[in-house]
């Protein structure tokens, strides 16, 4: 994710849209990264899905080592333009919006 922050500081957000708890201890999580173009979706996934992929192997064992369990990660790359313009985006995610 950060080299993704290097390269779009600003066109980038990430939403948990669900978080289940599993009978096994695991967690299973599905996220949303928001962008405001087509052609950031395309810079997100990679060629292949080769950058998705290594954001999201990242991010699992990150997440892991947070929790102390494994964690089954699912990430969607969805473009949502001007979500940063729109207070109900921040509102969603329990965040204020300030212009």
């Amino acid at each position: 994710f950060l080299k993704l922050h290097q390269e779009m500081p600003y066109g980038i957000a990430v939403e948990t849209e669900s978080w289940e708890e599993k009978p096994d201890g695991s967690a299973r999580i599905q996220q949303v990264i928001y962008v405001q173009r087509e052609n950031h979706k395309r810079m997100v996934i990679g060629k292949g899905a080769s950058m998705i992929k290594a954001v999201g192997e990242a991010s699992r064992k990150e997440i892991e080592a947070l929790l102390d369990r494994k964690v089954h990660l699912f990430l969607h790359v969805k473009v949502q333009e001007n979500w940063a313009d729109d207070p109900d985006h921040y509102n969603a995610i329990g965040l204020p919006f300030n212009v």
